[in-house]
């Protein structure tokens, strides 16, 4: 055999995709005694990569050549010019993203297991948070400045208290600086904490990048390996699908796993008829900017440092999230026509649980042809999303007119304070409308015997043997908070259902390879 379809090796467990999920559950399953583990990564290594491993970076990585780009369908009610960042480079968005560190709240987890996803309940979830914790760390950038204080000091003048996040597992209506998994200035993303230096990993786990899946290969019923672009894996245990939101499902899909009319209307020759690719979920973010009176010099580590949350329509649990930008956030308001300025700063309200869903689907049979990702942004029926964001345009407004902030705010520069109807408020909010980066919910997890199922709740399959899934594509509804460490729990969860070790924060010896 010669080129994609010779053998490249044989493992007792293939994971697809290194990065904020796959980097963790490689290194865990190497430790946890599964065998022989090898992680294939489709983008080159961080290692020594500035920057990639530099965090204040973090925007240069946006349409360069770690990232895919993705761009979405036309929206009805939505901007269809949002360009999706995925990364291609080990780490995955861990390594892409700006390290906004939260652990998954109680609520959100209770919420999961009342859609299905049974054992994904907070407690049975704490050992994996804590296995989390005790390898990435996370916490309050030293970098500080005044418009982040004054920020605060107007959200207490408004009712929401200053507060600081991942104390326990409750998100409470307030506002606080941001936590990141960063440490000197260093992101540490799901392959520093996980795999670096590459070259003291287990022996029982190999790392193989510049090498994109293309395939699932099933036989008889079972995932047997994975084919690539540069040759064959196999499999003899299990194959595990951690290539995100978008990736996922199309691996899935052009592997026969699917919707089973659009799978033949491609060619595509079918295993199993499964919903994979709906229930896309994100979290939208509206944009205000005002200009700064005075220059906003100061360091910072990320540009992003201050989060709020409030409560718009549940008055348990917060369902308005607001991130403070250091900049004129401009990318999408630009393009629309609104004027920027070089000191300015943004308050982007986001839908914390957006109840649009979209869809992920096949362009073509073809493994190099993008998805067509369609998020279908603000069409819920009931305008849930809508209302929200809404909300937190009227808050953001409200919080820069607080006497704290007094001394900051200039020109309101999008959308003006000269607009103040709400239908051209969301209007202009919808269509000047950026993401937080956060797809996830293509391959739902849930109860086997439900129609919207793809994965059982330890992440297996329906009707394929051997062949789990672990990134956010299995989020039954969306958390609350940036879900990225979020992803790395769910990595090791699948560690622990793999090798039936479930309290991974207290056994993290490595094991000896075993054969099946």
């Amino acid at each position: 055999m010669t080129g994609r379809h010779q053998l490249l090796g044989e493992f007792d467990v293939v994971v697809v995709g290194g990065g904020s999920a796959g980097a963790v559950a490689a290194r865990r399953l190497a430790e946890l005694g599964a065998g022989a583990v090898a992680l294939v990564e489709a983008g080159p290594s961080d290692e020594g990569r500035d920057e990639v491993l530099r965090l204040r970076r973090w925007t240069e990585l946006l349409e360069s050549e770690y990232d895919y780009d993705y761009r979405i369908e036309p929206q009805a009610r939505g901007n269809g010019r949002i360009r999706h960042a995925r990364a291609k480079v080990l780490g995955g968005c861990s390594s892409h993203n700006s390290c906004i560190a939260f652990f998954p709240p109680d609520q959100d987890l209770r919420e999961w297991e009342r859609l299905g996803a049974a054992g994904w309940g907070p407690a049975a979830v704490a050992p994996a948070v804590a296995a989390v914790r005790a390898r990435v760390p996370v916490a309050e950038p030293p970098e500080d400045n005044p418009l982040n204080h004054a920020v605060l000091d107007a959200c207490a003048a408004l009712g929401l208290p200053t507060v600081r996040f991942n104390q326990d597992g409750r998100l409470r209506a307030g506002a606080g600086r941001f936590q990141l998994n960063a440490r000197d200035g260093v992101r540490q993303s799901s392959s520093v904490s996980y795999l670096h230096p590459l070259v003291a990993v287990p022996p029982e786990l190999t790392v193989l990048t510049d090498t994109r899946a293309t395939r699932v290969l099933v036989e008889r019923g079972r995932a047997t390996g994975v084919a690539t672009d540069r040759g064959i894996l196999r499999a003899r245990r299990e194959v595990v699908l951690s290539a995100g939101a978008f990736d996922t499902p199309k691996l899935l899909m052009l592997s026969g796993i699917g919707p089973a009319d659009q799978l033949r209307a491609l060619g595509v020759d079918v295993l199993v008829d499964l919903p994979v690719g709906e229930h896309l979920l994100d979290h939208p973010e509206g944009v205000l900017n005002w200009e700064s009176q005075r220059p906003l010099d100061f360091p910072s580590a990320q540009l992003w440092e201050v989060g709020v949350f409030a409560h718009v329509l549940d008055p348990y649990h917060p369902d308005l999230m607001l991130h403070l930008g250091l900049e004129v956030f401009d990318l999408q308001t630009g393009p629309a026509g609104f004027p920027t300025a070089e000191h300015g700063f943004s308050l982007t309200p986001n839908v914390a649980r957006a109840r649009s869903e979209g869809v992920v689907r096949l362009r073509s049979a073809d493994p190099a042809a993008p998805p067509v990702i369609d998020f279908r942004y603000f069409t819920d029926p009931e305008g849930y999303d809508e209302r929200i964001m809404l909300a937190g345009v009227h808050l953001a407004r409200e919080i820069a007119a607080q006497a704290p902030l007094r001394d900051w705010v200039g020109k309101e520069l999008s959308p003006g304070a000269a607009m103040v109807d709400d239908a051209e408020l969301s209007e202009y909010v919808r269509r000047t409308a950026n993401t937080v980066y956060h797809p996830a919910g293509t391959c739902r997890m849930g109860a086997p015997d439900a129609a919207t199922t793809v994965v059982d709740p330890e992440l297996r399959v329906l009707g394929v043997d051997g062949l789990r899934v672990a990134d956010a594509s299995v989020f039954p509804s969306m958390p609350s908070v940036n879900p990225n460490l979020t992803c790395m729990v769910v990595g090791e969860r699948l560690a622990g259902f793999v090798t039936g070790r479930h309290d991974p924060a207290h056994d993290t010896t490595s094991v000896a390879p075993r054969r099946r």
